[in-house]
């Protein structure tokens, strides 16, 4: 009997711990898949890069087929407010890619070097698991604050700068682990109001409020592929809810 009551208590523990406050919720029953694995119908880029391969978004550039600047392939069937979104990527390590959301479109001919340019919140993608350098921190694509918070934090843009609470999310060890390199991860990203929240393979990595005056609170969805050395990047399960 009592080793049954400690068998118990030790799957208690270890459920908990899995399904704790750091482990990603439930997928909503709202999700809509976005991408149809076929063709690109509902997105727009540059259609020298992004095509659609074995049921995958693909985004690729060469030595021969580079990018000119920062380009994006943008969803045209919606938009990211509150939200909840599914997907996974993979990647090569040459460079990085990112996930842009509540983001905007500039306007061909404003001053950019391509016509699917877009700044705003970006969801960092990167085929590397030694912090900070890794996928899930928050960059600010286009604007003036960089890398607003990294991988483990969670914190409170205030004034100028990141209030950062002493409660880290994941450590470096963890992290390395955590990530899959070379092969497929899984990205949640949750946005309700000011609240910001990344999970990587069902864990939460980043817990962001943007206390700032010029935190966005809508715009646009989209897929980065980063000038310089040539890279791939590839999409798929990638689904939309709507929150409330």
């Amino acid at each position: 009997m009592l080793r049954c009551v400690c068998a118990g208590i030790v799957l208690a523990v270890f459920v908990n711990f899995v399904v704790g406050a750091d482990a990603a919720p439930p997928a909503s029953e709202k999700l809509q898949s976005i991408f149809n694995g076929k063709d690109l119908m509902g997105w727009d880029g540059d259609s020298r890069l992004w095509t659609v391969k074995d049921g995958l978004i693909h985004g690729e550039t060469t030595a021969e087929n580079a990018a000119n600047g920062n380009t994006f392939l943008i969803w045209k069937d919606g938009r990211t407010q509150d939200f909840e979104l599914r997907l996974s990527f993979r990647c090569n390590s040459t460079n990085n890619s990112g996930i842009q959301y509540r983001s905007k479109h500039i306007a061909p001919g404003d001053k950019v070097r391509n016509d699917w340019v877009v700044r705003g919140y970006q969801h960092e993608i990167r085929n590397e698991n030694k912090l900070p350098n890794v996928s899930g921190f928050i960059y600010d694509e286009g604007g003036k604050r960089g890398r607003i918070i990294l991988v483990g934090q969670k914190g409170t843009w205030k004034g100028n700068a990141l209030e950062q609470s002493e409660e880290s999310l994941i450590d470096a060890a963890e992290y390395e682990k955590l990530f899959r390199l070379d092969d497929w991860n899984e990205v949640v990203i949750i946005a309700n109001g000011k609240h910001l929240q990344h999970y990587m393979n069902g864990r939460l990595v980043m817990d962001f409020h943007d206390s700032d005056e010029n935190a966005l609170s809508d715009g646009v969805l989209a897929l980065q592929l980063h000038a310089g050395k040539p890279m791939w990047v590839e999409f798929k399960d990638i689904r939309i809810a709507e929150l409330n």
